[in-house]
């Protein structure tokens, strides 16, 4: 038996939306070979395994699942996890992914990470529609289709930019929130965005172009805590 917290992660300014997501602070307590039933079992876009907290480091491993495979990397399982370590006493700096070494940290109302657009590899690329309407007026596809991440300018003087995801393609109808999207996106435009997907979540990138980095932020809220006894 361990605790499950429930978050909901890039929630928009007036506390709506948010991505859900699952967080086992005690990866431990559930065996490597069954993450993959927890977490198609739990059905959150992604679910977080903390396995090894270097507290004199400030550095934590931990292993991210959609519904269908592991993610080197994935941006909201990072913000949300960032954000739930510090609200329960174990600060952390960086976050060590598949991927490489995600930095982190907190301001007065958002968490930030630090991640690289090539981690995205080949999971998410963007296709710009004319007018965010266009953008709403899409439909999901069925799962195992190939995915679908479309966006369209709000404001281009003001970088505010529509979204909206649809990995199919890794066990996900729509996406709520995407933090590697809005990595993806920083890169992509090299400028400053916020980003508004699903039905009220925002996201916030800030792009490095002299060292290729991505900075993304968002607001997080802790949903509940509950024991897990492990899949059915």
């Amino acid at each position: 038996m361990t605790e499950l917290h429930v978050l909901r992660v890039f929630m928009g300014p007036d506390g709506r939306a948010g991505n859900p997501l699952g967080v086992f602070l005690d990866g431990s307590a559930i065996d490597p070979s069954r993450r993959q039933a927890v977490a198609a079992e739990l059905g959150f876009s992604e679910t977080v395994w903390v396995d090894a907290i270097d507290a004199e480091a400030g550095r934590a491993t931990i292993h991210i699942h959609t519904p269908g495979i592991e993610m080197p990397f994935a941006g909201h399982p990072c913000v949300g996890t960032s954000w739930l370590m510090r609200e329960t006493g174990q600060n952390v700096s960086v976050l060590r992914v598949p991927a490489g070494d995600v930095m982190t940290w907190h301001d007065a109302e958002l968490t930030w990470i630090r991640a690289r657009a090539a981690w995205a590899g080949h999971l998410l690329e963007p296709h710009q529609l004319p007018t965010p309407a266009d953008v709403d007026a899409l439909l999901p596809g069925r799962l195992g289709d190939p995915g679908r991440y479309a966006w369209a300018w709000q404001d281009e003087a003001a970088g505010r930019i529509r979204v909206r995801f649809f990995p199919t393609h890794v066990g996900i109808i729509e996406d709520e929130a995407t933090g590697l999207g809005a990595v993806v996106m920083g890169d992509l435009l090299g400028r400053p965005l916020t980003i508004s997907q699903g039905v009220g979540s925002e996201l916030y990138a800030s792009p490095d172009t002299s060292t290729g980095l991505i900075d993304v932020g968002g607001r997080v809220k802790l949903v509940e805590v509950s024991a897990f006894a492990g899949p059915r």
